[in-house]
């Protein structure tokens, strides 16, 4: 299954029609509460340039790109963590994602009603922070009620289990996610299991409505310093506008865009971002003269952990991975001029994969 990023937001934030520009779909979109109640996803390819360097020099039949999930998670509102407006069923959805998006209205429309009279996005980042937050807070307080009646059995690991989650419930308590309370990897590995909804890499999502919408800038520079302060990721997009341009034939599209002066589409700039939020680097395979194709994976996975995402027989019958970097081959020209300069390296089951590697696994079956 790919990475998934939840598009979070209140009620009428535009999650719908974000979604709709990244996924280049419809769904239903509109101007009440709650009209996204079972979450709509979409399989998202991701823009990668080097990708289509590499399909243009080696003319390949068919060329596949990394993809990533995006999902449409219905609006959250005040009192979502105590089953508000179906709350305790969004936020399971927030649970099964891998990252999240948090979309903030940031325009002023005679057309759509603000769940709470009128936009003002950092009064909306903080309703939904500590709708997060006090989910959280019952799950880790609960995990605490049951570690106190084990820990009178003298299990050390439930000892310390004990002690984690009493950090962890101040440090939220205090109003701190737990992405921000400096856990170490072994501590975010011992609470896995809870499913923390503010564990989960997270960015803003600046909505600026149709061609900025009304009062757009001065809404943007608050969440682009919000952001800032708390150390994530900030995207503005018009997603009535990228929704739009994803219905237009290519053609149409290109002449749009040539006509905005744009060369890139803030959809792109965004599928882009949750990727590096994700913490994804890609990875290229050649399967013969027949495929090209981009693979995501974790930074800091091995050549036999990437040669398991490719096929599960190249996993058990890892040999060694030819690689060579995408950027010496687009330089090179070829895989012969490659190996006469000296440029394919052999690496063991163990080798870290590097973003831009072109591997090619060698294995027993």
């Amino acid at each position: 299954m790919p990475y998934s990023v939840g598009i979070v937001g209140l009620p009428n934030a535009g999650k719908s029609t974000i979604f709709n520009a990244i996924a280049a779909t419809q769904v239903q979109v509109a101007s009440y509460p709650f009209s996204t109640i079972n979450p709509n996803a979409a399989i998202v390819p991701v823009p990668d340039e080097r990708l289509e360097r590499l399909s243009s020099l080696m003319q390949l039949p068919k060329v596949t790109p990394a993809v990533i999930e995006f999902v449409d998670i219905a609006g959250l509102i005040k009192g979502s963590s105590q089953g508000e407006g179906l709350g305790n069923q969004f936020l399971a959805h927030i649970r099964e994602a891998d990252a999240v998006a948090l979309v903030l209205c940031c325009f002023r429309s005679g057309s759509v009603t603000h769940p709470y009279g009128s936009p003002d996005p950092i009064r909306d980042a903080e309703i939904i922070q500590t709708e997060l937050l006090l989910a959280d807070l019952q799950t880790v307080t609960a995990r605490i009620n049951k570690l106190q009646r084990q820990v009178k059995s003298g299990d050390h690991k439930v000892k310390h289990l004990l002690s984690l989650c009493q950090k962890l419930k101040e440090g939220l308590e205090r109003g701190r996610p737990a992405r921000a309370l400096g856990l170490t990897s072994d501590e975010s590995g011992s609470l896995t299991d809870l499913h923390l909804l503010t564990a989960k890499p997270a960015l803003y999502v600046a909505n600026l409505g149709e061609n900025g919408g009304s009062g757009g800038a001065d809404y943007l520079q608050g969440v682009v310093e919000l952001a800032s302060g708390a150390g994530v990721p900030a995207v503005a997009i018009s997603g009535k506008l990228e929704a739009e341009l994803a219905e237009l034939p290519p053609e149409e599209r290109v002449e749009f865009m040539e006509a905005l002066e744009v060369e890139e589409t803030a959809k792109a700039r965004l599928i882009q971002a949750c990727y590096q939020l994700l913490g994804l680097i890609t990875f290229y395979t050649m399967a013969g003269k027949k495929e090209l194709r981009a693979w995501a994976a974790k930074s800091g996975a091995t050549a036999h952990e990437a040669a398991g995402m490719v096929h599960s027989d190249m996993e058990r019958g890892f040999i060694m991975a030819e690689v060579v970097s995408c950027q010496d081959l687009l330089t090179a020209g070829s895989e012969h001029v490659l190996r006469q300069q000296g440029h394919i390296r052999q690496e063991g089951r163990d080798y870290t994969i590097q973003d831009g590697d072109i591997l090619h696994i060698k294995f027993n079956i």
